[in-house]
């Protein structure tokens, strides 16, 4: 390659999907009880967060996310363990940027056989080695019990970054952040924009839009249809025991139907996932199913991706007014940055700051 064939000219990643938070944060009014509320808390499911303290989550991520220099030592002094037992990249990178941001120290692990557990150590004495250690553990693991085994021993707040295909609360906060900032007006208390909600995947399988429809649905009143889109294949095991009953119950009107193109057109949000964990490996679900620069998507339509993907979302997409799942990656470092800043009992450090 020559390379004065190549343009090394910077791409634009701001024009893509990037509302300013400010808009976020204007609709907002600030209440810190909620936040405050959170200290020491285990953040284990989609189920613990109500609409008061998600809002204040949210207000307090575009707060930092507006200007995130004046938000550099809140937890200067605090050590964050990060244990990923299963292979990540966005969600230990966004957790460890987010605090290292906030002025804290790391420690990672990132290969269970290089811990006590290879050598038959029960979960229960590696939680009590972790509160002599650190301030807040983040765990991954491919085990569903083991973020439960380790909670009863740990004097320290854990947070769940995925366990197994259960669930994985802190991605659905990011996912529902990069919606109201895309459209704030669905937090008016008397909301004239219901929009419509596409997710392509198995809220059964998948811990990612399991925990997305869990939050989603503390916010009925924005939604006007929540509909999942799945192939024949899936039908059988698209809901858990009691799942869509549970969503129906908060008020979310659902429509299941297994021809992406015909619906793309009437839909707002489009969610796509095709991975999940399961054991020791991945399935894929919904293979049949692509977004393409060709898809009869609205005009003004955002597509959201937990990410990583595969040949289910098009990077001819990336350079497009559909892209948000790069933005919702980016804002998930600041909702992070929120939340635990909240758990470590810091948040008057950074409710003060103007």
């Amino acid at each position: 390659m020559n390379v004065n064939d190549v343009s090394f000219e910077r791409k634009r990643p701001d024009v893509y999907g990037d509302a300013h938070p400010k808009a976020l944060l204007r609709t907002i009014q600030e209440d810190g009880d909620f936040l405050v509320k959170l200290a020491n808390q285990h953040i284990v499911s989609g189920d613990q967060f109500d609409q008061d303290t998600m809002k204040q989550l949210f207000r307090l991520a575009a707060k930092i996310e507006s200007n995130p220099k004046r938000f550099s030592s809140p937890l200067q002094n605090k050590i964050l363990i990060s244990a990923f037992y299963e292979p990540s990249t966005r969600t230990r990178l966004s957790f460890e940027s987010a605090w290292h941001r906030l002025g804290g120290d790391i420690m990672s692990i990132t290969d269970r056989s290089t811990t006590g557990i290879a050598k038959g150590e029960c979960l229960a004495d590696v939680a009590e080695m972790f509160n002599n250690y650190g301030d807040c553990v983040v765990l991954r693991d491919n085990n569903e019990s083991s973020l439960f085994e380790m909670m009863d021993a740990l004097r320290i707040p854990i947070i769940n970054a995925g366990n197994g295909v259960d669930e994985h609360p802190t991605q659905a906060l990011a996912d529902m952040y990069a919606i109201f900032k895309w459209r704030p007006t669905l937090l008016e208390n008397e909301c004239n924009d219901k929009i419509k909600i596409g997710v392509i995947g198995v809220p059964n399988k998948m811990r990612t839009v399991r925990s997305f429809l869990k939050c989603l649905s503390v916010f009925p009143e924005a939604v006007d249809e929540l509909v999942i889109i799945h192939d024949e294949k899936s039908t059988s095991e698209l809901f858990g025991k009691g799942q869509r009953e549970e969503l129906e119950a908060r008020g979310i009107r659902i429509r299941t139907v297994t021809e992406l193109n015909e619906v793309l057109p009437e839909l707002d949000v489009v969610y796509i996932n095709a991975i999940s964990w399961e054991g020791d490996t991945f399935n894929t679900y919904g293979s049949a199913f692509h977004l393409t620069a060709d898809s009869p998507l609205k005009e003004d339509a955002i597509i959201l991706h937990p990410l990583a993907r595969g040949d289910e979302l098009a990077q001819e997409l990336d350079h497009t007014t559909h892209n948000w799942y790069f933005s919702q990656a980016r804002g998930a470092v600041f909702l992070r940055m929120a939340l635990l800043t909240c758990m470590v009992e810091r948040a008057e450090r950074v409710m003060d700051v103007v």
